[in-house]
């Protein structure tokens, strides 16, 4: 197989990562969105917020993947940058708010169904973009391989806390995994930003 075959089959299976990725998230913002309002969960509303700001990550490597100039990128990951600003603001703002007014939220069935599966599904795409990425030589679809583990990551954290508030009355649990959103968006904002 030639050089340029295989770097075709690569580019083609880091599209196919990265559409996958983008499909997810799209479904999980309409399905988050509706386990949040249902249980009044801080933790299910940040994720929620994450997965749209996935969207647009996914968005900024299908255009790095398909060529796209400089400085439209640097301007992508600006915009990605302010919307984890914005995810950052809103969960310092609730999740203090829930705490300090001892905010109990409802059971999510829906939410941690769609947590535990999600954490699954990131962590199997994190691994085919790491592969996929140092196979084409392509830091940006490697570093968004990163994010997307890191998507998982955030993932069975809600799911933790979901599950300790269900199952433990923990109510505290919810907002507590909001807080790790937070220090993960003050993280990537300023990762974004710096681009």
């Amino acid at each position: 197989m030639t050089h340029s075959v295989a770097h075709r089959r690569h580019l083609a299976r880091g599209r196919r990562l990265e559409f996958a990725t983008l499909a997810w998230n799209v479904v999980g913002v309409g399905v988050l969105a509706v386990a949040a309002i249902g249980a009044r969960s801080v933790a299910l509303a940040g994720f929620g917020f994450d997965s749209l700001i996935e969207i647009g990550a996914s968005t900024v490597v299908l255009w790095e993947l398909a060529g796209v100039d400089e400085a439209r990128r640097r301007r992508a990951m600006r915009l990605i940058g302010a919307a984890f600003v914005a995810l950052a603001a809103y969960l310092a703002v609730q999740c203090t708010v829930a705490l300090a007014v001892g905010a109990h939220p409802g059971h999510s069935p829906l939410g941690i169904a769609w947590t535990a599966v999600t954490a699954l599904v990131m962590f199997a795409l994190a691994a085919g973009k790491s592969r996929t990425g140092t196979a084409l030589g392509n830091p940006v679809l490697t570093a968004e391989g990163r994010i997307t583990l890191v998507d998982g990551i955030l993932a069975a954290a809600v799911l933790v806390g979901l599950l300790l508030n269900a199952l433990a009355g923990w109510w505290w649990a919810d907002p507590a995994a909001g807080y790790i959103l937070l220090y993960y968006a003050v993280r990537e904002a300023r990762a974004s930003l710096a681009h």
